[in-house]
């Protein structure tokens, strides 16, 4: 039977959930690479996982980042003049590491014009995105502005470089994220449309003088590890079931922008299974344990929290705390640090003694296939 306190008592999860997910609103004249939502976002350890790689290794110049998510850890690590390799397998994910991680040159007077005009255009006819998303995910007023936006961006394709491009489509991302009516992902919106501020998008900041020499990649980290190198690979899988493929199926839709069928409440594209994980299966630890054995590299670390049976369904851990010591210690010797963090879950408010743990491995021991050694592409 439902009574009045378990209404209260939901109320008060789907409260703490948007406290959790929501970023501060905060004006700003420019994008910043950390202006987004996301689920397991390590922005707020940054400081933590630089304390441990600069107390703990040494002659550490290239950081490949193989699971990238927002980028925030590479751009961190960046910031050290490091050179990184950045990797994710959504694509809108990739435009994004162009936008804040490559090299190639770009004429800043033509995006900011762009976006400008981009700003100022209103929409009244319906589009792909009006048709699908409006009154749902987004204000019926912002799903036709998102559909013009990333058609006119395809149309202006000709007269922009790739990165460009990226940076265009990038800005609409991040803009949609602010004015989405979600709690931080895409798995479902709100009943109630309150989220009808009008959608803006931004310049991004740039910082081109960091970016010398960064390799950006969108293919899957077990077969990538297998053809680079770095001084140090940082590994932040995603440990549960919550594939990133279906939680943000609506950024990797005006992404790709192919117009797919969608399908169910949530609306999400009908093929997505080049973007599952098996991270998020029961395969996770036999798919880890291949990661490691093909790294090449002098350090390995591994983020990681201390979930395991502690939060309900979907926030359950897939690979034990155990498991990841004794794969990383085929490689070589293991510290473990750990940092007291709020957990996200979708059952619980709360769960007690819930650390962010980082395990560095300082490789001793040969790559475990057939000897050979990988390269930068």
């Amino acid at each position: 039977m439902w009574t009045k306190q378990h209404m209260n008592d939901i109320n008060n999860t789907i409260n703490k959930r948007e406290e959790q997910l929501s970023l501060p609103v905060v004006e700003e004249a420019k994008l910043n690479i950390k202006n987004r939502r996301y689920l397991g976002s390590k922005y707020k350890m940054l400081e933590f996982i630089w304390e441990v790689v600069k107390e703990n290794c040494s002659d550490v110049e290239t950081v490949a980042d193989i699971f990238g998510g927002t980028g925030v850890v590479a751009d961190r690590f960046r910031t050290e003049g490091k050179k990184i390799l950045i990797n994710d397998i959504l694509y809108s994910n990739y435009l994004s590491y162009w936008t804040w991680f490559s090299d190639e040159k770009v004429d800043y007077k033509k995006i900011e014009k762009m976006i400008n005009e981009f700003n100022a255009v209103e929409v009244t006819e319906d589009n792909y995105m009006s048709i699908h998303f409006g009154d749902t995910y987004f204000t019926m007023e912002n799903a036709r502005k998102i559909g013009f936006i990333r058609q006119r961006i395809e149309e202006l394709n000709d007269s922009l470089g790739f990165r460009e491009k990226a940076i265009l489509i990038t800005s609409l991302l991040y803009a949609m994220d602010k004015a989405a009516n979600t709690v931080g992902h895409y798995d479902a919106y709100r009943r109630k449309l309150d989220s009808t501020k009008q959608i803006k998008l931004l310049v991004p900041e740039y910082k081109d003088t960091l970016n010398t020499g960064n390799i950006i990649f969108q293919e899957d980290a077990n077969q990538l590890v297998r053809v680079i190198k770095a001084d140090l690979v940082y590994i932040d899988t995603p440990y549960n079931s919550r594939q990133y493929g279906d939680a943000y199926h609506l950024l990797e839709n005006v992404a790709e922008w192919k117009k797919p069928t969608v399908t169910g409440v949530a609306k999400k594209m009908i093929d997505r299974l080049q973007i599952k994980s098996d991270y998020c299966t029961a395969k996770a630890p036999t798919a880890f344990a291949d990661l490691i054995s093909h790294i090449d590299s002098i350090y390995i670390l591994v983020s990681f929290n201390n979930m395991a049976q502690k939060g309900v369904g979907r926030s359950n851990a897939k690979i034990s705390a155990e498991e990841i010591i004794e794969t990383l210690g085929t490689r070589g010797d293991v510290k473990t640090f750990d940092l007291a963090f709020n957990a996200f879950t979708t059952g619980k408010t709360k769960i007690d003694d819930h650390k962010e743990i980082l395990y560095l491995c300082k490789v001793n021991r040969g790559i475990q296939n057939d000897g050979t050694k990988g390269k930068i592409l």
